[in-house]
């Protein structure tokens, strides 16, 4: 880890696990010394976006780690600080981790020793890549993925692309307005959709106005809870 960026380290609690992890101090950190980052497209504002825990990667998070996912094969596209990603490797799940920005290996590699876990699958990922060879997955998730327009169609296909003929897709979106054009982009693809407000997020310092998408094909229901909506 470069010793330009102040880093931070806490542990956040799940019922009875701890995850520890090394963030970034705050989301004002910048170190692209040979524009690597740059070369990818990533500008020194966007850089730190990465780095910290956000709130919907922690309400993803709470969500699967109640959630059934053994025996699957998981997914977690734009990791970030992949703490959904530690929690299920504590659970000895079967989980890869993916994401765009080129420092989160480093950290995943940290975070992962600092929890004693086996080693998680990564693979540094863009959505537009048809050469992926990461295969298909039973159970994709991700939080807070629809910054820009262009995003929609890219991630839903890239979903679909590394979908099992059965999956469940679970993503938390803080309310950027693009889920309804984002779902029924999902729809072509052969998903139903649901929707559901977390609930119990007293983990977060300030309430939580967004959603948590669940998505599903093939020989799977809708949860008691979550509601067929496409209405924002």
């Amino acid at each position: 880890m470069k010793s330009t960026l102040r880093l931070r380290y806490q542990t956040i609690e799940f019922g009875n696990v701890d995850i520890h992890v090394c963030t970034l101090r705050d989301n004002q950190q910048f170190d692209d010394p040979d524009d690597i980052a740059l070369k990818l497209g990533i500008s020194s504002a966007t850089w730190p976006l990465f780095g910290v825990i956000w709130p919907s990667s922690l309400v993803l998070a709470h969500y699967i780690g109640n959630h059934q996912t053994a025996g699957k094969r998981i997914l977690e596209i734009g990791c970030g600080m992949a703490l959904s990603s530690l929690l299920l490797n504590q659970r000895n799940d079967d989980i890869t981790a993916t994401d765009y920005h080129p420092e989160v290996a480093v950290f995943l590699e940290r975070n992962t020793q600092l929890n004693h876990g086996k080693a998680i699958g990564y693979q540094r990922i863009d959505w537009a890549d048809d050469a992926s060879d990461l295969g298909l997955f039973d159970i994709i998730i991700g939080s807070d993925l629809l910054y820009e327009d262009e995003h929609i169609n890219l991630l839903a296909d890239f979903i679909h692309k590394h979908s099992n003929s059965t999956c469940e897709v679970i993503l938390v979106d803080p309310g950027r307005g693009r889920k309804n054009k984002f779902s029924r982009r999902m729809e072509t693809h052969g998903f139903s959709f649901s929707q559901e407000k977390p609930e119990h997020t007293d983990y977060l310092e300030k309430p939580f106005k967004g959603h948590i998408l669940r998505f599903w094909r093939g020989d799977m229901q809708s949860p008691p809870g979550f509601l067929a909506n496409t209405s924002s």
